[in-house]
């Protein structure tokens, strides 16, 4: 009995000893382990003479769970401690203010087509909208753009499939904003039809648009905005007045020239190109490419009922993406498109 107050005082002493649980382990394998120093008083009570070994055998088990619960409680008690140390290293200053989410902010280009829309409803433009796959008629041949056109190439275009796989006639994705312009056309015939006088028509279509293309300058999918305004009296005049003012307050700078250079689009007659230069900044005195115009061609309005002897109008198109570069300083259109939030963020 001696003895077993002694095994149990110093295996209480040995856990008291250390922080460690691993060592703690190890020190219990001394005592109550397969061969520690409780577990071969066990064994040794096969060798005891009966009347001894019952005795011999309580105090054996009273000492093994004294050790036991010595074990346990400093266990429990190193548990805390790791514990308490963990959460003094994870302390939260509640004091401070909390993280929350980032703020979010909205692509720099769908800014663009938001001032775009801003700036052009400002002057009696409404916004029009259509669908991303389009048929024929509205997107070539409406536009007077006959099958034998190049802008119908495989390589310019992409046609859908059928359920057999081959290329569905007459179905594709929209390869310009334009289709709007001629839906819009066509229900706006429809609606004042029974009047003698239409209405002007004075509306821009913006969009995603698709086509075959993809380098530092091009995507694959980009967007347009194109403009239209129909009516009596409308002339090449009040193009010029259009376009000029609206890019003027876009860059918000007078400090700008426009020029009108002569071009050719089957849907338009006479056509040009529209460029722009600034005459200060990184690029002053650089002529640059904005978009393309012109009076509508007389085709087009047959095509929607629309005399046109009678009403006519001007037409334009251009690309936001581009507008977006030249306002934030981008040299790679496709940076706007890879999804790196490094560089979305400069613009939130």
């Amino acid at each position: 009995m001696h003895n077993l107050d002694q095994i149990v005082q110093a295996a209480v002493l040995a856990f008291a000893a250390t922080d460690d649980a691993d060592v703690l382990e190890q020190i219990k394998a001394a005592y109550l382990g397969k061969n520690g120093q409780i577990t071969d008083l066990l064994k040794a009570l096969a060798r005891l003479p009966p009347d001894e070994r019952k005795t011999a055998g309580v105090a054996i088990n009273r000492a093994k769970e004294a050790v036991e619960t010595a074990l346990n409680a400093r266990r429990e008690a190193i548990r805390k401690m790791a514990l308490n140390a963990r959460l003094a290293e994870e302390a939260l200053d509640v004091s401070l203010p909390g993280r929350g989410p980032a703020p979010g902010g909205l692509h720099p280009v769908t800014r663009t087509l938001e001032r775009v829309e801003s700036l052009f409803r400002s002057i009696g433009f409404e916004v029009a909208d259509g669908p991303e796959i389009e048929a024929d008629f509205q997107n070539f041949t409406a536009l007077n753009t006959p099958e034998d056109h190049p802008a119908r190439s495989m390589h310019d275009t992409f046609y859908l499939l059928d359920e057999s796989g081959a290329v569905a006639e007459g179905v594709l994705l929209r390869t310009h904003t334009s289709p709007i312009q001629v839906r819009y056309m066509q229900a706006h015939v429809a609606r004042y039809a029974a009047l003698e006088t239409m209405p002007e028509i004075r509306v821009i279509a913006p969009g995603r648009v698709y086509r075959v293309d993809s380098d530092a300058t091009h995507s694959p999918m980009f967007h347009q905005v194109e403009g239209l305004w129909i009516g009596e009296n409308v002339s090449f005049a009040d193009l010029k007045g259009v376009i000029a003012d609206f890019l003027r307050r876009f860059f918000e700078s007078d400090d700008l020239q426009v020029r009108f250079r002569p071009s050719f689009f089957p849907f338009t007659e006479p056509s040009a190109e529209i460029d722009m230069a600034f005459m200060s900044g990184a690029h002053k005195g650089r002529w640059l490419e904005i978009a393309g115009c012109g009076m509508v061609h007389p085709n087009v309005l047959r095509h929607v009922n629309i005399d046109p002897e009678r009403y006519l109008g001007f037409a334009f198109g251009m690309g936001p993406d581009r507008l977006t570069m030249l306002r934030y300083g981008i040299n790679d259109l496709r940076l706007f498109f890879d999804g790196d939030l490094r560089f979305l963020r400069q613009f939130v």
